[in-house]
């Protein structure tokens, strides 16, 4: 059984399948200006690659001020919690078919490898892009800027192992992206926004008291009665009742107890 989840908002999904193509378009016209192969002629792929870069700022812009007005900014802070079990999942367990030992919710939609993953964009990959990219542009200006010391061969070669960096990244992302409990369920979810997650074997029970009543049982009086069994104990994980070894070590107290109806 699996519980839908409403996960991803519809801005979130534009965000990301704009951002897909945007990128996947910069790649091509990138390495094309690069000298890799013929597409579109040198010109023109220069020319469609800055338009293409000047997009995804803007994109990124409304990105960045929705994420901090919604407060889905916090979906991206890393953590190091679970992070060997998902190193194990991905490395291993995603081939012998066990359980993926992270749960999504709309509050965690990231799983913690996820989140480490898009620090290491934000912080290494989309600087070194940007920031190359931007000098590159206007490498006309940089005398006016007092940087005219710089080399553009290394501008150049930074900023191709850059866009080499994000293409590898893509590349693991797809890949991951077929790691639901169907090759699809991830990429129907940023289509639609509903993700299918595994629901638990059961409801974490908390610790302290529970009371399971009887349906009313009549006396020989005539009157009704409810019968009912109460317990201590501390939580037996993932269970609705003590597990039996609890009850004969002792561990349950039970207590029977009666309610009159009259």
């Amino acid at each position: 059984m699996a519980e839908r989840i409403y996960i991803f908002k519809r801005f979130e999904r534009f965000w990301h399948w704009s951002q897909a193509a945007l990128i996947i378009f910069l790649l091509t016209t990138g390495f094309e200006v690069h000298g890799s192969y013929h597409l579109f002629g040198y010109k023109d792929a220069a020319t469609y690659h800055t338009i293409a870069a000047w997009t995804l700022v803007g994109l990124w812009v409304f990105a960045v001020f929705w994420h901090f007005t919604t407060g889905e900014w916090k979906q991206y802070i890393p953590t190091m919690e679970k992070v060997q079990a998902m190193l194990r999942y991905y490395l291993t367990g995603i081939f012998t078919n066990a359980p993926h030992p992270f749960r999504q919710t709309t509050l965690t939609k990231h799983n913690p490898l996820q989140r480490l993953a898009y620090l290491f964009v934000l912080v290494l990959i989309n600087p070194l892009i940007w920031i190359t990219g931007w000098f590159y542009l206007f490498y006309s200006s940089w005398s006016d800027w007092g940087v005219s010391w710089l080399s553009l061969e290394y501008v150049a070669m930074f900023h191709v192992i850059g866009a080499f960096m994000m293409l590898i990244f893509l590349i693991a992302h797809v890949y991951l992206a077929t790691a639901g409990h169907t090759p699809t369920a991830h990429i129907k979810a940023m289509i639609t926004g509903w993700e299918e997650v595994p629901e638990p074997a059961g409801k974490e029970m908390p610790i302290g008291k529970r009371v399971c009543e009887s349906p009313p049982v009549p006396t020989v009086s005539g009157s009704s009665m409810r019968l009912s069994q109460e317990w201590m104990m501390p939580s037996p994980g993932r269970r609705a009742t003590p597990p039996p070894e609890m009850m004969k070590s002792g561990s349950s107290a039970w207590v029977l107890r009666s309610t009159g109806l009259g």
